[in-house]
């Protein structure tokens, strides 16, 4: 039986949050497909879309109900989500969790774009850097069932060097892709 606990409910409302994204999301994607939009990497968005239900439910069901949870993480990550919610209603219909662009749209300067170009990046590694609280509660119960557990610190140490080989496969013109335009602007910075 799962057990329900703060680490459960705080999952719960993080996934309500995403399932309303998903579907303003949906809404604004439909229309502005409708309206001449282009959309890059279509075939990959299921993968990424499964990716986060799968991270979500692991939280979930491998949390302990009891564990602690940090309030200033909490806080930290609730700042995150007003932070989101902004970006989302500063680009209003034009907001959308797939690469859609809709040529001569005006580019949106309100909000937290009059600061930055992609302020939802930020977000996004924000939130990425204070899941490693969350890994620390899920490693002990993987290693329970019987799963090896790695640590790999998320620093420029640790993650460098594989960068450095991809770049010099690039730069030696032995790395190759199927041509996406998103995957091409990555290689290019």
């Amino acid at each position: 039986m799962i057990e329900f606990g703060l680490p459960q409910g705080i999952v719960l409302a993080v996934a309500l949050q995403r399932l309303g994204e998903l579907a303003y999301s949906h809404r604004n994607t439909k229309r502005l497909l409708a309206q001449g939009g282009h959309e890059v990497g279509a075939q990959h968005y299921p993968l990424f879309v499964l990716l986060h239900a799968i991270w979500l439910l692991l939280i979930f069901l491998l949390v302990p109900a009891d564990a602690d949870v940090s309030v200033p993480l909490l806080a930290a990550f609730a700042i995150l989500q007003g932070l989101r919610v902004w970006i989302v209603l500063s680009l209003g219909p034009y907001w959308t969790t797939r690469i859609v662009t809709l040529p001569d749209a005006p580019l949106v300067r309100r909000g937290p774009y009059r600061y930055l170009r992609h302020p939802n990046y930020v977000v996004v590694i924000a939130e990425i850097a204070l899941d490693a609280w969350g890994s620390r509660e899920i490693a002990p119960n993987l290693q329970e069932g019987g799963f090896v557990v790695v640590d790999v610190p998320m620093t420029t140490r640790n993650l460098s060097e594989p960068m450095k080989n991809i770049a010099a496969l690039v730069d030696a013109g032995r790395f190759h892709h199927d041509g996406n335009p998103a995957t091409s602007w990555m290689f290019s910075n």
